[in-house]
């Protein structure tokens, strides 16, 4: 199951390298991704809609640094 769930979200983040800035679109749309896999992991609904929410207000409009990719940061 962990396994299932690293693959997942590696998968997603290589998804996210080489933006210049996280816009709304992209980050929804790995956001998405996230939740399902946190679902499919058995993860607790509550907790998995608490998270995607923190995660996407630190997210959105976030400069990406130059020498990190956004999925790094």
């Amino acid at each position: 199951m962990f396994e299932s769930l690293s693959e997942k979200l590696e998968g997603i983040f290589k998804k996210l390298k080489g933006r210049g800035v996280l816009n709304e679109e992209n980050v929804n749309a790995a956001l998405r991704e996230v939740r399902m896999a946190l679902l499919e992991a058995d993860v607790n609904f509550k907790v998995v809609r608490d998270f995607v929410e923190d995660v996407r207000q630190r997210a959105l409009g976030k400069d990406v640094l130059e020498s990190i990719t956004p999925g790094q940061q």
